[in-house]
This record gives structure tokens, C-alpha cells and sequence, in this order.
């Protein structure tokens, strides 16, 4: 029998007011894949990912993790089953170092004290397993160039052994040099059995490293690839609306657009 996925959306609506930013929106993420989440301007990607995180609670449908419906009203309620978010603007502390931004509202302490030998030991574990490497851990983070700051980010965020992790544009504004640091380390991530969704524009880095692409167009499904079986063209057409409704026969387990 199939697993259930990790995390599945089932007609997902959310409004601001007059405007319509998710109309019947239904996404599969499992465990050990990385979902990339495509779309142009203002097709809803952000908007559903605020969803996913619980900083802006869908009006109606139905949010399933491990095959069970929850709520997720708030992003406390995220963070509690396993979900963790990188948001694009990274939200670190340029004054503090790697170590200091890893732990930053969840510091060790001892006998009333920070535990600064024990936080840089936990901090060079969870470097060395996701394969990260840092000139020191005692840097502060604004000297780092941008690959680096991206995974010092997506770092902080396992610290809370998250099952999911969703990373907004992770290579934005980044190098040929900076952005394979950072596809690496989500090969990691998929390596070690999370689940990742990944928001991009860049459809190179969407064919190097997602195994399925959802398309949202104008709030709405318009498509759920194989990355690998599918062309470059025919997303982009979907994307574009070129091909509306683009419904792939080549869809994911369990997957029915038509819901």
C-alpha cells in the first residue's frame, strides 16, 4: 500500500478582499522528493506557501499531513508537525556569526549563562552532515557572500528536525557558483528523507534538482509534471497559460487534478 504524502492540499481557497489569490488548489508533497512550486507574478505561490506556514490561513479546503487533517492557523502550529519555512529575505542578523544566527531564540544555556561551547559543537555537526562548509562558524554572517547566507539560513531552519522544508526562490540574485552550493545542499536535504517545496523561476534550477513541478496560474492548478519525462516548453506553456489547464497524464502518485 502507497504511503500516504507528507503533506497534501485539497481545495484550497484564500481571498483578500475583492481579489481571488487561490481558487481549488490542490498540491502533494512526500517524503524524500522535492516539489518545485512554479508560476508568473501574482499566479499565488506566495500566498500558498503563507498558507502552508500558517502566517495566512486558508479560507477553505482541507490540509492533510501523513494522511490526517490539521490546522493551520498559525505558524506555531506549522512548526509543531515538522514544517519549516526559508523565507527569501533570509531574515539573519548581519551583526551576529554563524553560530549566533543558528541559535538565535533558541539559545543553550547553562547554570544561567549561554552555552557558547556547546552551541558552535552543534552548530559544526549540522554543517558537516549537511555537507556545508564555512570558513568559521565564528564569521559574522554579513561577511559571507550569498550562497553562504542561504545556507546558514536553511541550516537554522533543521534545527528543529523539520520534515518539510519550504525555501522561497533559495537562489535568487546568487552566482553560477553560489546557486550549485545551494541545489547541492537540497540534494541533501531530499537525501535525508525530507520533503521539500521549492518556489523558483529559474527552470534550470527547477530540471536540476525538483523530481515534480506544480504550476499555479492565476491562482489556480494549471499543471503537475515529471520533471524528468516532461520538456522545458511544456511547462514554460503552462506557466504562461500558452496551454491552460495543462493537466499532465504523467501525473504523481495519488495525484487527481480534478478534485
Amino acid at each position: 500500500m502507497t504511503a500516504p504524502p507528507l503533506l497534501a492540499l485539497r481545495g484550497v481557497f484564500k481571498r483578500y478582499g475583492a481579489v481571488q489569490a487561490l481558487a481549488d488548489v490542490g498540491l502533494e508533497v512526500r517524503a524524500g522528493q522535492v516539489v518545485a512550486l512554479v508560476g508568473d507574478n501574482g499566479a499565488g505561490k506566495s500566498t500558498l506557501i503563507k498558507v502552508i506556514a500558517g502566517v495566512d490561513p486558508a479560507d477553505a479546503g482541507v490540509i492533510e499531513w501523513n494522511g490526517r487533517p490539521v490546522h493551520i492557523g498559525r505558524p506555531h502550529d506549522a512548526q509543531d508537525l515538522g514544517i519549516a519555512t526559508v523565507y527569501q529575505d533570509l531574515a539573519l542578523c548581519d551583526n551576529l556569526d554563524v553560530v549566533g544566527n543558528l541559535f538565535l531564540g533558541r539559545e543553550t544555556v547553562r547554570a544561567g549563562l549561554l552555552d557558547e561551547v556547546e552551541m558552535e559543537r552543534r552548530t559544526l555537526e549540522l554543517l558537516d552532515t549537511l555537507a556545508i562548509r564555512m570558513p568559521s562558524v565564528r564569521m559574522p554572517v554579513a561577511s559571507l557572500s550569498g550562497g553562504q547566507r542561504q545556507t546558514v539560513a536553511i541550516a537554522r531552519s533543521m534545527l528543529g528536525e523539520p520534515r518539510l522544508v519550504m525555501l522561497d526562490e533559495p537562489t535568487a540574485s546568487l552566482g553560477i557558483e553560489q546557486t550549485a552550493q545551494v541545489l547541492d545542499l537540497v540534494d541533501q536535504l531530499r537525501e535525508r528523507g525530507l520533503g521539500v517545496l521549492l518556489i523558483s523561476h529559474n527552470m534550470g534550477d527547477v530540471k536540476a534538482v525538483a523530481d515534480w513541478t506544480a504550476v499555479l496560474r492565476l491562482g489556480r492548478n494549471n499543471g503537475f509534471f515529471d520533471v524528468m519525462t516532461t520538456s522545458h516548453e511544456q511547462i514554460i506553456s503552462s506557466i504562461t497559460g500558452a496551454t491552460d489547464n495543462a493537466v499532465t497524464r504523467r501525473s504523481a502518485p495519488g495525484w487527481e487534478v480534478d478534485r
